[in-house]
């Protein structure tokens, strides 16, 4: 029967937060995207008439939750390099033979993930307020946050998949490339999903970034096209399929 072991869960995500603040330039290197698309977008688009966006809802506020559910994405699935930088560097072989079970160590780096993600979405939230995000509440705000956890914890856990299958560091940041910028453009961040065609709405459907930026719209701003129910039920599922294959996947890896 597998044991948690807290202490190991704490260190491995105080590890993940000290590596966040000291590399600084990786900080400023991911937060860069997320903000000139809501810059350039937001300010070149702001003044114009969107199908399907609500006339009293800014395009900004439209944009907005899109631009902080995509810096979760890529923050998240990245994160699986520094399992790879690890392996390479031999720290990984250090705490898989310590006396700790593996699903103690996928709970700890998922968790510093998760944190670190959700500290860049954050981030990005500012300067969205300051070019006209019109936030609807404190319980709204409260409620983004726990999208904001789903989404980070369902991607983070993807890329800790990718990376216990792989070894090659260029080889993984190839496939997540390939694959964070459908699940990004179809996710609904940057237009309404009604506004695609029937086959990519469809497409959409699949896409578990769709229900966590619609999350995120519904809570900040009072807009989604689906319940915000449904968003969270959907969200979760795939929160805890993500999590639990990533933990098979790690616990059936080899480290050399």
């Amino acid at each position: 029967m597998l044991q948690i072991n807290i202490y190991a869960i704490y260190s491995l995500w105080l590890r993940e937060m000290i590596r966040f603040f000291r590399l600084k330039s990786r900080v400023v290197g991911s937060l860069a995207p997320p903000f000139f698309f809501l810059a350039f977008l937001g300010l070149g688009f702001g003044s114009a008439a969107m199908p399907a966006i609500p006339e009293e809802v800014g395009y900004v506020s439209f944009l907005a939750p899109g631009i902080i559910g995509m810096t979760l994405l890529f923050s998240s699935t990245f994160g699986g390099l520094s399992m790879l930088w690890d392996r390479e560097f031999g720290f990984l072989r250090e705490i898989m033979v310590a006396p700790v079970s593996r699903l103690s160590i996928v709970i700890g780096r998922t968790a510093g993930g998760v944190t670190t993600a959700v500290l860049q979405g954050l981030i990005i939230l500012v300067p969205g307020v300051a070019m006209g995000l019109e936030i609807s509440g404190l319980p709204g705000f409260l409620l983004s946050l726990v999208f904001m956890l789903l989404i980070a914890t369902t991607f983070n856990s993807l890329g800790l998949a990718f990376a216990s299958r792989m070894k090659d560091m260029s080889g993984f940041s190839l496939i997540m490339n390939f694959m964070v910028f459908p699940l990004f453009l179809l996710s609904g961040a940057l237009f309404p999903i009604s506004n695609f065609p029937g086959w990519l709405q469809t497409l959409s459907l699949f896409n578990p970034l769709t229900y966590g930026v619609d999350g995120l719209r519904g809570s900040l701003i009072g807009v989604s096209a689906f319940p915000l129910a449904l968003d969270m039920l959907i969200l979760a599922g795939c929160s805890v399929a993500a999590l639990s294959l990533g933990a098979y996947l790690f616990e059936k890896s080899d480290v050399e």
